[in-house]
């Protein structure tokens, strides 16, 4: 008899499930408005020649760093063994007219959307690399970024501080004498992840 009556109470409700599939639209459009967006950029420029010589330039949207993510055991489950979008609304992106060396692993001039990857044991983040025209064929959005295949990692170092940056900032900075020695700098809540980049231009 029960089983008769979970039988009968399925038929009955399958309609209202269909029904409420139904009702869904088949598309919805988000995030029409202005977006708040980051960006870092190195312009090379030869004075006597008055021309640029190239440039590269980091996109990036800007979250804002909540207060539950200082604790431990949420921000671990969050990261640890993930890849993580590295910024909001559209892909983050590193535009490079240059040939570049970041962490020591060459990156060729191009376009390339990028992620931040942690470890297992949540020792180790690293700078992952994903190819913008395989997101394009498949139309992802950077929130299914556990999706888009991973091109190649390149290491970062953290640093230990005690700041916090409300909002994630990207930064590359570099001495004067030595504007080919770039320094790139992620920092969001109390993380700096940093990792050197030496960039070929002029002679």
């Amino acid at each position: 008899m029960k089983h008769l009556l979970t039988f009968l109470a399925t038929l009955l409700l399958s309609p209202l499930v269909v029904h409420a599939q139904s009702q869904k639209p088949e598309l919805v459009a988000e995030d029409g408005g202005v977006q708040e967006r980051g960006s870092s950029r190195v312009l090379y420029w030869n004075p006597r020649a008055d021309t640029a010589l190239g440039q590269f330039a980091f996109d990036y949207g800007r979250p804002v760093w909540k207060k539950e993510y200082e604790d431990p055991a949420k921000f671990d489950a969050m990261t640890k063994g993930k890849v993580w979008r590295f910024g909001k609304d559209f892909w983050t992106s590193l535009d490079t007219q240059l040939a570049l060396k970041i962490g020591g692993r060459e990156v060729a001039p191009g376009c390339y959307y990028l992620a931040l990857h942690r470890s297992a044991d949540g020792t180790t983040w690293s700078l992952a690399f994903i190819d913008p025209a395989k997101v394009r064929k498949s139309r992802l959005d950077a929130f299914q970024i556990e999706r888009a295949p991973i091109e190649f990692r390149i290491p970062m170092a953290l640093e230990q501080t005690g700041e916090v940056a409300e909002k994630l900032t990207v930064t590359l900075a570099y001495a004067k004498e030595k504007p080919k020695d770039v320094r790139l700098r992620i920092a969001w809540g109390k993380i700096r992840l940093v990792v050197p980049i030496q960039v070929s231009v002029g002679s």
